[in-house]
């Protein structure tokens, strides 16, 4: 009898062996070679601030980041997504700033859009950067993941509090279904919903406030604990961001995305201040490429074919990205009426004055 069921099992084993696929016929994150590779040891191509675009549907405002919505972020190639959270009328929206400014809507809404779209997408792993300048407790985002019937997909670490040694590979996180990776910044560690990653527990970043070509830099900014100190920050286990998009300082210390030099910043090589130029410094810095490399206008330029020749890959079952040259049109040289339209259209928005709502226009960036 224990002969026939070792016999039943090794055919059961053996069987499902075999109905299982290899990363040879299907490609992670639109790579085969991405399969077997440490979600660590890839870079990740990221959208700054994803859902904030300069399009039709926002009247072309100078607070937009992408000209394309996540999906079509995601169609392309994209795998970070980063975004605002802000309270707004009891609710939790994703504001740029100010929900006065840019509101895109309830962060549930967007969550359940990337849940669609990882529905559809069964091999591709997805990362998630919410910046939380309200405070959101880690029920109220929770309940944001659980409305967007999103949480099953959730990645959690083993430890909340300290910067994950060894990350499973694409295939691992893929065969568990846990292929959504949240960082949130910033949130205290804990193990109630250990899937909200506070960002600087797991990730370093370099400076993000750049105004010069020639200022870019792959000098750790935060966590404090490691600011300025780049060895300390790898050696501390943390994943590297790399923000390389280059803003515009209006009157009133405005700042807005410099659309004009998106031609230099997302090139990969050429003029000081190129985004292949800059991964090569920060990768010879880090002592390997790094994790996450996040951009403006994703699609302008070479940003794309940029992470692909760090990770080494030619990518397959991707849809490209259709550029949106009327929204980079309008570039600078409508900055002053937008602000002045905004300003008018805003000015009694819940009794704000021009001076206040001027006051409160950091059109940036975290």
């Amino acid at each position: 009898m224990h002969i026939w069921l070792r016999l039943l099992w090794l055919i059961t084993i053996t069987q499902c062996a075999a109905l299982a696929p290899s990363n040879e016929s299907y490609a992670c994150n639109n790579s085969p070679d991405l399969c077997d590779r440490s979600y660590s040891n890839i870079t990740h191509l990221g959208a700054h601030d994803s859902p904030f675009l300069r399009d039709q549907s926002t009247g072309y405002s100078i607070s937009g980041n992408q000209d394309l919505n996540t999906t079509s972020q995601l169609d392309a190639g994209v795998r970070l997504l980063t975004a605002q959270v802000h309270s707004h009328n009891g609710a939790w929206h994703l504001c740029h700033s100010d929900c006065a400014l840019l509101d895109a809507g309830p962060l549930s809404s967007w969550l359940a859009t990337i849940k669609s779209w990882l529905d559809n997408h069964p091999y591709d792993v997805v990362s998630i950067l919410l910046v939380n300048p309200d405070l959101a407790t880690r029920s109220d985002l929770d309940g944001e993941f659980e409305t967007a019937a999103i949480r099953s997909y959730a990645y959690a670490p083993r430890s909340t509090t300290a910067a994950s040694v060894k990350w499973p590979t694409l295939d691992e996180l893929i065969a568990s279904g846990k292929r959504l990776i949240t960082f949130v910044a910033d949130i205290a560690p804990s193990m109630a919903a250990p899937y909200l990653m506070d960002e600087f527990t797991f990730v370093f970043e370099n400076p993000y406030s750049v105004t010069s070509l020639s200022n870019f830099s792959c000098i750790p900014q935060r966590p404090a604990v490691v600011q300025g100190q780049t060895s300390a920050a790898v050696q501390s286990g943390r994943l590297s961001l790399m923000n390389h998009f280059l803003n515009i300082r209006q009157s009133f210390d405005i700042q807005i995305p410099d659309v004009g030099n998106l031609s230099v910043t997302n090139a990969a090589s050429g003029t000081t201040g190129n985004l292949g130029d800059a991964a090569a410094i920060c990768t010879a810095a880090y002592g390997k490429a790094p994790t996450f490399i996040l951009v403006d206008f994703f699609e302008h330029g070479s940003s794309i074919s940029t992470v692909d020749k760090l990770n080494g890959i030619v990518p397959v079952g991707r849809t490209p990205a259709a550029s949106n040259a009327t929204a980079r049109a309008i570039g600078t040289s409508g900055v002053v009426a937008q602000v002045g339209n905004l300003g008018s259209s805003l000015s009694c928005y819940n009794g704000l004055s021009l001076t206040c709502l001027l006051m409160s226009l950091v059109i940036l960036i975290t």
